[in-house]
């Protein structure tokens, strides 16, 4: 191999390197998103219900003060 073959086969490791850190997050979340699946079909066949079709509890009411207006009053 001379220079000009090796400086060509380290570019193509850095660019193939560079690729596949850009697919990695992808490739992880769809392992992870296939997991998850799996995971539900499961607990659809054992009888369990995923935990956000559970019922929820209603969200207590927020007390909110009664707004002023505290600017300059407009003139007519």
């Amino acid at each position: 191999m001379n220079g000009n073959q090796i400086e060509g086969l380290i570019g193509m490791t850095a660019t193939l390197g560079i690729l596949l850190l850009l697919v990695l997050p992808s490739v992880l979340g769809i392992v992870r998103d296939r997991r998850i699946d799996r995971q539900l079909r499961e607990a659809e066949r054992n009888g369990l219900r995923p935990a956000a079709a559970s019922p929820q509890p209603p969200a207590p009411r927020r007390v909110t003060k009664s707004r002023r207006h505290h600017g300059a009053t407009r003139a007519a």
